[in-house]
């Protein structure tokens, strides 16, 4: 494709883009940058390394890494944080002609565009020439999300599950045992239906982010989002099973629409007016930061289904790239290798910034705190220890633009989200939307 014609796509991705996952919603990105500017992406050699990200609650832990990085190389590197908008606005300067910054996040919204129009720097010759990367060492699912064509364009820097957080005192006052293994998703509706009344709910969802909230449900009741040959789930029987599910407890169990997407669900646990969210593991450093939270609340694993005894959780995860057409490739290779390594991933999980990719290095993220029990969200990654149970971690679907019809349902779903009566007719006609959608993607 054309460079042109990469710029129109990615722009028209950028005006309906919006913060999802690994740490990209939930308040954590910034308005600003952070620290002092470092250099372009074409920069020389003494200028630090620009390392852009979205979430200024990961920057400290992963300046500290840089910080390493430059004790062992001598090479400085400055951490910036840009809020979403401005992260992939910055990027798409670099597809018309600007320059990108030397190490960047790359996500599974974006990763299939900037890869298929060469955007991003070819880590293969690096990976078989280093003695710190094993592509085996990562989680496959995340390492699928930055290969194309069997060739690597970003290491793997974090995974992410999602988990059943829970205000104790709420359930304490209601005289309800708090969530475990053993729920049910019918477990889950009978507490939240009891924990709804006079001013309080039983539980919100961010509809914005499907990620963290109906996704989970759907797989669980059998339903799917995207069919192994790339249709729409939406129409799929199991799928409008698990909808009518969902539109049972927002009827039942939650606050209104307009109140859950001008709040969001992690604001509203926070403020004490709802007794349970699903939210993703990247939303734990905010969650430190609130008394509500760390006084009152606690971590459990998702339910399950009690018909397909499924229980799932949708993943996803971020990759550490650089630009293709950077004159700063060996040093910004050093960088990445440097946070991809063992090591690092391990330090980074230590520091309580997110889980990390590697495989093996996740306990110490789960042990970055006593303030909450975070082992459920790696619970949910290993086979289930309950009689019946099975634990699926689901990679969160995607085309080549799937931007475009993931940010279309936030549109189109919304008479269902306020008149839950809609749900089967809404879903149904975003069926036909979407695979237009996908159909007319360039790849």
């Amino acid at each position: 494709m054309m460079r042109k014609k990469l710029v129109s796509v990615l722009l028209t991705a950028a005006m309906c883009v919006s913060l999802t996952a690994c740490g990209g919603g939930g308040g954590s990105s910034s308005s600003g940058d952070s620290g002092d500017s470092g250099s372009s992406g074409g920069g020389s050699s003494s200028d630090a390394l620009q390392v852009v990200i979205w979430d200024n609650y990961q920057q400290p832990g992963i300046q500290e890494i840089c910080d390493l990085f430059t004790e062992e190389t001598g090479i400085k590197a400055k951490v910036e944080v840009k809020d979403w908008d401005s992260y992939w606005t910055l990027l798409e300067a670099g597809a018309s002609g600007g320059d990108m910054p030397d190490v960047f996040w790359m996500h599974s919204n974006n990763s299939q565009i900037y890869m298929n129009n060469d955007m991003l720097l070819n880590l293969d010759e690096y990976i078989e020439k280093s003695d710190v990367i094993n592509m085996d060492n990562y989680m496959p699912e995340v390492t699928e999300l930055y290969t194309l064509n069997d060739s690597v364009y970003a290491i793997p820097k974090d995974y992410d599950t999602i988990a059943l957080w829970y205000n104790k005192k709420m359930f304490d006052d209601e005289g309800l045992d708090y969530p475990d293994s053993s729920w049910t998703w019918d477990d889950f509706y009978d507490a939240a239906k009891k924990l709804t009344h006079d001013g309080q709910y039983g539980f919100a969802m961010n509809t914005t982010n499907e990620q963290d909230s109906y996704y989970n449900m759907i797989y669980s009741m059998g339903g799917t989002i995207l069919t192994d040959d790339k249709k729409s789930g939406y129409d799929d029987p199991n799928t409008l099973k698990a909808m009518d599910f969902v539109g049972k407890v927002l009827k039942d169990c939650c606050p209104s629409a307009t109140t859950m997407a001008e709040t969001m669900a992690d604001a509203l646990i926070q403020s004490g007016t709802v007794a349970m969210v699903t939210q993703g593991s990247w939303m734990v450093s905010g969650f430190k930061e609130n008394d509500i939270m760390t006084e009152n609340c606690d971590v459990a694993i998702l339910p399950y289904d009690k018909e397909t005894g499924v229980r799932a959780s949708i993943c996803n995860g971020l990759g550490w790239a650089a630009p293709a057409n950077t004159d700063r490739a060996d040093d910004s290779w050093a960088l990445i290798e440097w946070f991809g390594s063992e090591e690092m991933q391990k330090k980074q999980a230590e520091l309580g910034v997110t889980m990390s990719a590697f495989e093996g290095t996740s306990e110490a993220w789960v042990n970055c705190t006593d303030t909450f029990n975070l082992q459920p969200y790696l619970d949910i990654t290993e086979e289930s220890k309950d009689e019946g149970v099975t634990n699926e971690l689901i990679l969160r679907p995607y085309t080549y633009n799937s931007t475009r019809w993931t940010e279309q349902a936030k549109v189109d779903l919304v008479p269902a989200w306020n008149d839950p009566s809609k749900m089967e007719e809404t879903c149904k006609q975003f069926a036909k939307t979407m695979n237009d959608l996908i159909a007319s993607e360039s790849n």
